[in-house]
């Protein structure tokens, strides 16, 4: 047996992406040979929805290549099954697909809805959500100030110990079309 090629998406690729457009999946399914077998984690660290389940079936169908999902609600499953004449899937696998899938909707939504609601909550409490931002409310202030008194963002994220960014966070209300020119940044290139 062959070593297994491993193909692992960066932690910030989307899963509302379809996942037949995510560039490692995309590869993944460019290098797979027929009777080779596709191991994912999980099901939905792949797939969003009903949808996007069949058409990854779909092409693994095509692709004459088999699946084996480790955890969670379809590792039980062989989601592979296909009527013998036919070439569908088989009505209580896609029963199942779409049971399962909504299953999992329906977390999604409930953790949303539970994020949201604490986060009211502590609003209501008087804590603001997020990231604190990099530059302290004492320095606010002084950052605005020099800004208007003509001092570059470079020069203010320099002396302030903190990114450009945080200081364009911090003066964001005075730039100019929310875009500011800095005299000793270097010109950005267009690609």
């Amino acid at each position: 047996m062959e070593d297994p090629v491993v193909f692992e998406e960066d932690g910030g690729t989307s899963s509302r992406l379809h996942p037949l457009q995510r560039p490692k999946f995309r590869a993944l399914l460019d290098y797979a040979r027929p009777g080779d077998t596709v191991h994912i984690s999980e099901m939905f660290r792949l797939v969003r929805g009903t949808g996007h389940i069949l058409d990854v079936l779909d092409v693994l169908h095509r692709d004459q290549v088999a699946l084996r999902i480790h955890d969670g609600a379809f590792s039980a499953m062989d989601l592979t099954v296909r009527h013998p004449r036919t070439g569908e899937l088989l009505s209580t696998v896609k029963f199942m697909v779409q049971t399962l899938a909504a299953a999992g909707d329906l977390q999604r939504d409930l953790q949303r809805e539970l994020t949201y609601d604490g986060l009211r909550a502590a609003e209501a409490k008087g804590s603001k959500g997020g990231r604190r931002p990099a530059v302290a409310a004492a320095k606010t202030d002084a950052v605005r100030t020099a800004y208007l008194e003509g001092r570059s963002i470079a020069a203010l994220a320099r002396e302030h110990g903190v990114s450009r960014g945080a200081i364009r966070t911090a003066v964001a209300d005075l730039l100019p079309d929310h875009t500011a020119i800095e005299e000793d940044a270097p010109p950005r290139s267009c690609r």
